[in-house]
């Protein structure tokens, strides 16, 4: 544990995510409690940061814990529709203690990799219990971290969710994959109301959300019903918007115009709203997510790894859209480093030769990883170092590569930085990463249990993983050819 007082001494501070200075920290019961020029008072325990830069802890706006026992498990040449066809084998016969030791695995490396917070759609399949949501937030709150933890739900599989694909795949399995459905969407919100009202862990650090999937495979009532308990809990919804080409496609022949304008219609956008990617939104969509105080975390490398595209990052922010950035799960982006998702929101600006002026630049990089995706979460005063603001501080060792020589702090942070620099992690005030290990899990422990699951959960999902392939490569087909039939007027 920390002292209730610590003075932070030493360090090159971001102060106000504006500016460095040499400045000392007093923090007082998890938050900045006050910025001094000089070293502070002298009667107060110390955390020396000589050597240090110190920044605020960075925010994923948007992964998936139960990613982290998938990982490898993804084919090199999958496309997004193609990894959803495959989920019964990735992800199913996991017990309640499989979803706890996901979520540990997802916050040990968000830790070594400087993220203190994160909104987390973790998924339990058929769907949800309050055993596994309760053991996914005590799993977060355990670690020492912020989060969102929001049930991924649905109540349409993808086959239902795409016309036309059920009707496109050979008959034996079109009468096997015909046959699965979900549990009724009232049954499912019951589960989470009953979760949340029993919430097990201090909403102030690991909070509830809801996470209905994709809008496609979740009925118009479903949606309706997620967006009311969002209003009536006053929490964060998030859902994958306009991820692919193939859900703007599936849009048009489903509802007859585009996801946002449907959303929009059904009065599902709002403040607490966020939609997760946003590659495929045009401008009209843009208008809408902005005028409803609705924002974009922005995935890059996920993005990237699908093939999925690249999301119009300028045209969002121009527009007045909220944007965060998000690592998504560990195993459609191999990795949980938000320092590297950072970069990629900068540097993927500048593809295919754009005008300077759309480039994101290392400033606004920086702000949507850390505020902007705090804003996302609805956590308060997280992401900048300032007075009365959370004491979740990231110290970055000045004698690294990265930063020798010393010129431009922030661009050598968003630019070079993955992790490599990081010293110490604090979260609300408490160490929770320090001398290269997690200070609140057991990762050899981790690492053993993580074995062994693999093992137990590949075996037991042996057949069904050999029938979800076959069917995944016929879902990548078909989206193929809907896509290339039904061309947008985007890119």
């Amino acid at each position: 544990m920390c002292p209730a007082q610590t003075l932070i001494r030493g360090g090159l501070v971001l102060v106000e995510n504006d500016h460095f200075e040499q400045v000392t920290l007093l923090v007082q019961d998890g938050s900045i409690a006050d910025i001094f020029q000089g070293d502070g008072p002298d009667d107060l325990p110390v955390m020396d940061a000589s050597g240090k830069i110190v920044i605020p802890g960075l925010v994923n706006g948007h992964t998936h814990s139960h990613g982290a026992l998938g990982r490898g498990g993804v084919p090199q040449d999958a496309t997004l529709e193609q990894f959803l066809a495959g989920a019964p084998a990735l992800n199913g016969t996991r017990m309640t203690e499989d979803l706890r030791l996901s979520a540990q695995l997802s916050a040990a490396e968000m830790i070594r990799k400087g993220c203190t917070s994160c909104f987390d759609l973790s998924v339990e399949l058929p769907g949800p219990s309050v055993a596994g949501l309760h053991a996914v937030a005590d799993a977060y709150y355990g670690a020492g971290m912020r989060a969102v933890v929001a049930p991924m739900i649905a109540d349409r599989t993808i086959y239902q969710a795409l016309p036309g694909l059920l009707a496109a795949l050979p008959d034996e399995m079109r009468q096997v994959l015909g046959a699965i459905t979900l549990p009724p969407w009232s049954q499912t919100l019951a589960v989470c109301e009953d979760a949340f009202a029993s919430w097990p862990v201090p909403f102030d650090r690991v909070r509830p959300g809801i996470g209905p999937a994709i809008p496609l495979h979740c009925s118009d009532a479903f949606l309706s019903a997620c967006a009311a308990l969002s209003e009536r809990r006053d929490m964060p919804l998030q859902t994958h918007l306009a991820e692919t080409r193939m859900q703007q496609v599936a849009a048009q022949q489903r509802y007859g115009t585009t996801l946002t304008a449907h959303l929009g219609a059904l009065g599902i956008l709002s403040h607490r709203f966020s939609g997760a990617h946003g590659v495929w939104l045009d401008p009209a969509e843009a208008l809408l997510l902005a005028n409803a105080g609705a924002g974009i975390v922005h995935n890059p490398l996920s993005n990237l790894r699908l093939g999925s595209g690249i999301a119009p990052v300028r045209a969002l922010v121009d527009a007045g859209v909220g944007l965060g950035v998000g690592t998504d799960a560990a195993n459609t982006s191999d990795t949980q480093n938000m320092f590297e998702a950072m970069r990629l929101t900068a540097t993927l600006s500048r593809a295919n030769a754009p005008p300077t002026k759309s480039w994101v630049t290392a400033p606004e990089a920086f702000y949507m990883a850390t505020e902007g995706s705090a804003k996302i979460l609805g956590f308060e005063r997280v992401g900048r170092i300032a007075r009365g603001w959370a004491a979740d501080l990231l110290f970055l060792d000045r004698a690294y590569c990265h930063y020798v020589p010393l010129r431009d702090v922030l661009s050598q942070i968003v630019f070079s930085e993955n992790g490599g620099a990081l010293r110490e992690v604090m979260i609300a005030g408490r160490v929770v990463f320090a001398e290269n290990k997690v200070l609140t899990l057991d990762e050899a422990a981790l690492q053993c249990a993580a074995q062994d699951a693999a093992h137990r959960l590949d075996a037991a999902n042996h057949d069904t993983r050999l029938f979800t392939d076959a069917a995944g490569l016929l879902v990548r087909s078909f989206c193929h050819a809907s896509c290339t039939a039904h061309p947008l007027p985007i890119h």
